[in-house]
């Protein structure tokens, strides 16, 4: 499993925890979905048209990832690279009609930065988080994914509203330490945060009703809440939170810093896709009980 990560003292994943398990990845399948029930925030300006650079000279273009990092990169039962970041590489590579120049490789996180700094690879799409030491060393295409903060809360304690405001003197969990905390105190200041040590024992104390709600990312309380563990005690309340200051700018593509151009056809190709629906599709693949 891998430890929380906090975008105020982690230079890592992105700032959200990511502690779900490879034998979770079946439960990551593409699967049907009712776009009524989804939002998708809209990350890219449909009247902007960015411009397609010329990639006639690119000899190849090998996007690495991870296979340890569901629903965003994983192997599949039969062991074929899945993911919604694998599937969002493959599109971009069609859309810049460079199929036969795309390779999608996959290896250890902690190798991907060395990989790309020497060279080779061309691109990482892996949940790696932006900060200002890596802008140093590279660039980044334009977010296309940002992972809000949610409640959720106790179904057997109704509370009056639909908002944070429904809250205020109520007990609140939230894990110490970490991104969501500092969150929860300037966005909320008049919930009571009960901290607890990681987030298994807070959702424990959630459904034993020892507080009334917790706050949390985005990415995993969706799953639990629908999930077998939660049995039934819990729904998503209130948000999406977002916050570039607590959760970061999001995911983007990494490349090699002087790649301006492989950066600007990452940036055309997320554009178009966003337009023209298919990014929304592959995000309803992959998060059916949605982030939003």
């Amino acid at each position: 499993m891998h430890p929380l990560l906090s975008p105020l003292k982690t230079r890592g994943r992105l700032p959200f925890l990511v502690v779900l398990v490879l034998a979770l990845a079946p439960c990551f399948a593409p699967g049907a979905a009712r776009a009524d029930q989804h939002e998708f925030p809209v990350l890219f300006d449909a009247r902007e048209r960015l411009p397609r650079p010329d990639l006639s000279n690119l000899v190849r273009l090998r996007i690495l990832t991870t296979i340890d990092f569901p629903p965003f990169n994983f192997a599949d039962q039969t062991g074929r690279l899945s993911g919604f970041n694998v599937d969002l590489a493959r599109e971009i590579c069609a859309e810049l009609d460079i199929q036969s120049k795309c390779q999608i490789q996959a290896m250890p996180f902690e190798d991907l930065e060395k990989a790309l700094a020497n060279g080779s690879g061309e691109a990482v799409m892996a949940g790696v988080a932006i900060d200002a030491e890596r802008r140093e060393d590279f660039t980044f295409s334009r977010p296309y994914l940002t992972v809000p903060a949610r409640f959720a809360r106790l179904v057997s304690r109704p509370v009056a509203g639909e908002g944070p405001e429904a809250l205020i003197g109520r007990p609140v969990g939230v894990v110490k330490d970490t991104a969501h905390a500092a969150m929860l105190k300037a966005f909320f200041p008049k919930i009571f945060p009960v901290t607890f040590e990681s987030h298994e024992v807070m959702l424990e104390a959630l459904k034993a009703g020892k507080v009334d709600a917790v706050f949390s990312d985005g990415l995993r309380l969706p799953f639990w809440v629908a999930g077998e563990s939660a049995e039934g005690c819990c729904a998503l309340f209130g948000g999406p939170y977002l916050s570039e200051h607590f959760l970061g700018e999001g995911l983007a593509v990494m490349l090699q810093a002087d790649d301006v151009a492989l950066a600007a056809a990452f940036d055309h190709a997320l554009a178009v896709l966003s337009r023209n629906g298919r990014l929304q599709d592959i995000y309803l693949r992959y998060f059916p009980n949605d982030l939003y």
